[in-house]
């Protein structure tokens, strides 16, 4: 098999890369279900204990970009092949141009740019090649690695709706961000 030249790929960023979820990743996504704190950021919620054959129904049914789920799940890797974590886009609504985006980064793997790389990719795919207008996402409040890294991306913070998720005890407020494809364009410095 030839050996594949990744110097003009689209699907790549500051060393990592996307691409479709396998059925494989079924082993990564148990392991990453082990880590409470960051599952509750992803679902706002303590997930039951992980099975491992959950795991592999959800690898399954996402495989490979399967069509009618609602979700394109990419496993984001380092340029080497690692397994980083997942991003997803989702809540794509055609008519009005709107999407959504979630994911996870391995704990390992946090805090070095490649949520945010991976992020890049994504929107950009969304933006300029899918015309898609208005990215949106909400987190909880103190969720400061996704704040920061949406502030970076260029995201505005367009709202809150106060102590309306329940997690650990407490009452806690959802914070709304919102991107469009302009303020998208512009954060990155792209030329059209």
């Amino acid at each position: 098999m030839r050996e594949i030249a990744y110097d003009n790929y689209f699907w790549q960023e500051s060393g990592i890369r996307l691409r479709a979820m396998k059925i494989e990743d079924s082993e990564v996504q148990y392991h990453n279900r082990f880590d409470t704190d960051a599952r509750r950021l992803v679902d706002y919620e303590v997930e039951l204990p992980p099975t491992s054959e959950e795991c592999n129904k959800f690898a399954e049914t996402f495989a490979n970009f399967a069509p009618g789920t609602g979700r394109l799940m990419f496993t984001i890797e380092s340029l080497e092949g690692e397994n980083i974590g997942s991003l997803n886009i989702n809540g794509i609504d055609e008519r009005n141009g709107t999407f959504g985006i979630g994911m996870q980064v391995d704990r390992d793997y946090r805090g070095k740019g490649y949520g945010t790389s991976a992020m890049i990719i994504l929107l950009r795919y969304a933006f300029l090649e899918r015309r898609l207008n208005k990215f949106n996402v909400s987190i909880f409040d103190g969720n400061i690695g996704s704040s920061t890294m949406l502030k970076k991306l260029g995201c505005k913070q367009e709202g809150i709706r106060r102590q309306v998720i329940y997690t650990n005890g407490k009452y806690v407020d959802e914070i709304f961000f919102g991107l469009t494809k302009d303020e998208f364009i512009e954060s990155q410095n792209i030329q059209l």
